[in-house]
């Protein structure tokens, strides 16, 4: 891992989704941003529109958080973690349902880089995870978040429901990084189960990935500022 990473998340354990296909405001959020956060998150979209480009643009700011989820047969995962890992990503994902040996090969690809497991998106709720013919997340997440770290995984990512019992599983074994903060009087949004960030925190958060209650904003560097100003 970037060795500023740690220090940075731990003074400012603000992650910002920097969930857009435009580079050019992609680069102009990290310039407004860069003194308010740990780390910046690049995504799919982004990922998809720019490449390393979008990677290469965050980490000039702030240690690079690449959520790109990856889901694949080892060997595979392995080769993407390890090309993530070279690019600078102090942070990437994989999703736990991968399984044990699938986690474990990021793991030892990107020995530089904290692997987090996304356990259960946060979009989903209860009937979407049925129609899946999933167990309810108030199960498939602490199973799935310690399945994550006893393979290797730095942390895992949950929603800020899921958090207490995410601790309980895992205890001081890894990270828990919760999307879905909503900063009180913020729209949900496509996510189903949200916290206010000082909930979050409170529960046991160590990091808070937040995107359009700061991107969308009119001043992202002053709604960036007042969640900080929020925390416990």
């Amino acid at each position: 891992m970037d060795p500023e990473a740690a220090p940075a998340l731990a003074n400012r354990p603000l992650a910002i989704a920097l969930d857009t296909a435009d580079l050019e405001h992609l680069s102009r959020l990290t310039e407004q941003l860069a003194d308010h956060v740990g780390a910046f998150k690049v995504g799919l979209e982004a990922f998809a529109a720019h490449g390393p480009a979008a990677l290469h643009a965050a980490r000039a700011r702030a240690p690079l958080f690449a959520d790109l989820k990856l889901h694949d047969i080892p060997a595979t995962v392995a080769a993407a973690a390890a090309a993530l890992g070279r690019e600078g990503a102090s942070y990437l994902t994989v999703h736990a349902t991968g399984g044990e040996l699938m986690i474990n090969a990021a793991v030892d690809a990107a020995p530089e880089t904290s692997v987090l497991a996304v356990t259960v998106l946060t979009s989903l709720d209860a009937p979407g995870l049925a129609a899946t013919g999933s167990p309810p997340a108030e199960e498939q997440v602490p199973r799935l978040a310690r399945l994550a770290v006893d393979a290797g995984a730095a942390g895992v990512v949950c929603a800020p429901t899921d958090i207490a019992a995410v601790r309980e599983a895992i205890g001081d074994r890894g990270l828990i990084v919760p999307p879905g903060i909503r900063p009180s009087g913020s729209a949900r949004n496509d996510q189903a189960r949200v916290a206010t960030p000082a909930q979050a925190r409170a529960a046991g958060a160590d990091v808070l990935v937040v995107g359009r209650p700061v991107t969308a904003a009119a001043d992202p560097a002053a709604a960036a500022a007042a969640i900080l100003a929020e925390l416990p």
